[in-house]
């Protein structure tokens, strides 16, 4: 049930954010109450702020699973599968921890246009020669530094205190991540 309710939203935000990129862009504001948040390029104004992070968040993190179960299936080093464990285990607890948020903040409204920042590559390549190792490794880093991203505006622009402690705890996890990751790819090139 828990799947087939994230499935349905990442359907609504997907075909939000579709309506949102065949929609004519609005006329450029001139004051910063006139531009609401789409000084940051995160939707329409009248979306709150959170709301977009959140359902940004919950499908880039689904993103990521969808990654590490695959690394789980079809990594053959020891390290990498140990990530993939790690990448699950937070990112599904950080995942129920945003429905819970969206579900007491936002109860009535409906999927967000999400945040229009690059999420990053959301599956490893099938197309490529390379090890998965190395194919994984070339996906998720962009992967997390889109997550990074998205958690640095989290820090500037988040309504609840909440939001920003989860975003300061995915930038520090992620970059150590992404540093990580950088060292195998040199190492196992």
């Amino acid at each position: 049930m828990q799947r087939m309710i994230q499935q349905m939203m990442i359907v609504g935000l997907l075909i939000g954010m579709l309506g949102a990129c065949a929609a004519p862009a609005p006329p450029a504001a001139d004051t910063p109450e006139q531009r609401g948040h789409a000084g940051h390029g995160l939707g329409t104004s009248d979306e709150p702020y959170d709301a977009l992070f959140i359902d940004s968040m919950i499908v880039h993190h689904q993103g990521a699973l969808d990654m590490a179960e695959a690394a789980l299936a079809e990594a053959q080093r020891p390290e990498l599968r140990e990530l993939a464990a790690a990448i699950l285990a937070t990112q599904q607890a950080e995942i129920e921890q945003l429905q819970a948020w969206r579900a007491q903040w936002y109860p009535d409204l409906p999927p967000t246009s999400g945040m229009e920042l690059d999420m990053g590559p959301m599956e490893v390549a099938t197309d490529s020669p390379d090890p998965f190792e190395l194919r994984f490794i070339d996906a998720m880093i962009p992967h997390h530094e889109g997550a990074v991203q998205m958690a640095e505006d989290a820090l500037n622009n988040a309504e609840h205190a909440e939001l920003k402690a989860m975003a300061t705890e995915i930038i520090a996890a992620q970059q150590a991540e992404i540093g990580q990751m950088r060292r195998w790819r040199e190492q196992w090139q």
